[in-house]
């Protein structure tokens, strides 16, 4: 079985938007957490959907699945302090459905990326079959540095070697949210992503590459690169291209 956790937790202040947050700005009429889950919505491997949502959006969040038609998604929850917080949260839930098997396999995905396609999900749900988990990567196309405390380059990366994680992130239900419960224990509050809690305890992970345009939209230029990509895609469809 294969459920996608999608996190949309975040305000947007980022985005400078002051009135909704950035999750549920539109685009061609539809908000892009809408965009977002549509991937998931229509994917014949994916069996059902749970959102983490600001609480006070949660109403509001209800209508929208409403009003585009999205059946998959079974539960809407509060989410927490932190984006770890609130996959946790997510995880709990899943945990306790007598429906979902412990060895589902639970695609994470952010709310505000909304450039994935069938594809991709298709892909990660392969690799996790095989290997136990899938980590969405883009090639890393800019020189990548460390840096000390006082701000000096300590040590310049081989680009060829390296890449960005992105999302979906693929796991079996019992290991990540056994990832997390031993976070919590051990005061590991702070973790970017699942990616990274997993290799924390020792996890073996297997990527997939993505598509470069597969953005997370943070800031206004992220919206509006997101706009031209979803413009042009548009276009090409209706162009035979």
């Amino acid at each position: 079985m294969n459920v996608a956790l999608i996190f949309a937790g975040g305000a947007g202040r980022r985005m400078n938007t002051k009135t909704k947050p950035k999750q549920f700005l539109e685009l061609n009429g539809k908000p892009i957490i809408i965009h977002t889950i549509d991937n998931f919505e229509y994917h014949p491997l994916i069996q059902a959907i749970i959102v983490v949502c600001l609480e006070e959006w949660i109403p509001y969040m209800k209508n929208l699945l409403i009003r585009y038609h999205i059946e998959k998604v079974k539960w809407i929850i509060p989410g927490g302090e932190t984006g770890q917080q609130s996959i946790r949260k997510g995880l709990d839930i899943l945990w306790f459905d007598k429906t979902i098997p412990n060895d589902a396999f639970v695609l994470i995905h952010d709310g505000v990326r909304p450039l994935i396609n069938e594809d991709l999900i298709s892909r990660n749900i392969a690799c996790a079959e095989q290997y136990g988990n899938a980590i969405t990567v883009t090639p890393a196309i800019e020189t990548i540095i460390n840096v000390t405390a006082t701000d000096e380059i300590s040590n310049i990366l081989d680009r060829s070697k390296c890449r960005m994680a992105r999302a979906p992130q693929t796991f079996r239900l019992s290991d990540i949210l056994n990832a997390h419960k031993r976070a919590e224990l051990e005061g590991n509050k702070d973790m970017i992503d699942s990616a990274m809690l997993m290799d924390y305890y020792g996890e073996c992970l297997h990527i997939v590459e993505g598509p470069f345009e597969n953005i997370k939209i943070t800031t206004p230029s992220d919206f509006y690169i997101f706009r031209a990509i979803y413009e042009a895609k548009e276009n090409s469809q209706i162009w035979g291209i």
